[in-house]
């Protein structure tokens, strides 16, 4: 997943000023760090994705994001 996808999920499901707050503070729980950190270390930015969903419980029908 490219990084501007990943954005974009994170503005359609939490909003742009929310998904930012929760990128650099929620630390996720099965990685013991934030969104933040794990895409600056080189984690594919889809797999943190699948790491918020698990954590906030986003439906799955949500979590490809909206349809366009």
């Amino acid at each position: 997943m490219r990084l501007h996808q990943f954005d974009r999920l994170i503005d359609s499901e939490f909003g742009h000023s929310h998904g930012r707050w929760i990128m650099g503070s929620h630390v996720l729980s099965r990685r013991g760090r934030t969104a933040v950190e794990l895409i600056e270390d080189g984690v594919d930015p889809r797999d943190v994705w699948w790491e918020l969903c698990h954590d906030f419980e986003v439906p799955e029908e949500r979590r490809l994001g909206p349809d366009e």
